[in-house]
């Protein structure tokens, strides 16, 4: 196996989030609506309305199969919201109260770890695409 380069490739090894999220269901998508668990800590309204936009995005991603620079800009708005979540509202509502903020932890572990978005590493796109070496060199 290949060292990790960088924190993110270390994350993207160790996440299992991706996984999790298509064997637990909660990814709505379009092509297979299965809806979202309940162990969210959303309401049933916050779930559909969640599930509905998801598909939506599933949908706009389907319309730009074959586009890779659409689909790199859908891909980059995603992120950036992921951040704007992560770093906004998730954070600020953290527990301050070190047992709460350890049971949050235990429930993020069960539930299927970080929600963290890998960005694939331009130098690894590189290497696959680079012509093999030729015999003897």
């Amino acid at each position: 196996m290949q060292k990790p380069d960088s924190p993110y490739d270390v994350a993207a090894l160790n996440n299992l989030y991706a996984s999790s999220l298509y064997a637990s269901g909660l990814y709505a998508s379009s092509r297979h609506q299965r809806g979202l668990p309940q162990a969210m800590g959303l309401t049933t309204s916050q779930r559909e309305r969640l599930a509905s936009q998801l598909g939506q995005l599933d949908q706009l991603a389907g319309e730009l199969e074959g586009q890779p620079e659409a689909l790199l800009e859908l891909l980059r708005q995603l992120e950036q919201l992921h951040r704007s979540v992560q770093d906004g509202a998730f954070r600020s509502c953290l527990p301050s109260e070190r047992s709460q903020l350890f049971r949050l932890l235990e429930n993020m572990e069960r539930s299927g770890g970080w929600p963290y978005i890998p960005r694939p590493q331009l130098r690894s796109f590189l290497d696959q695409l680079a012509p093999p070496a030729p015999p003897g060199s």
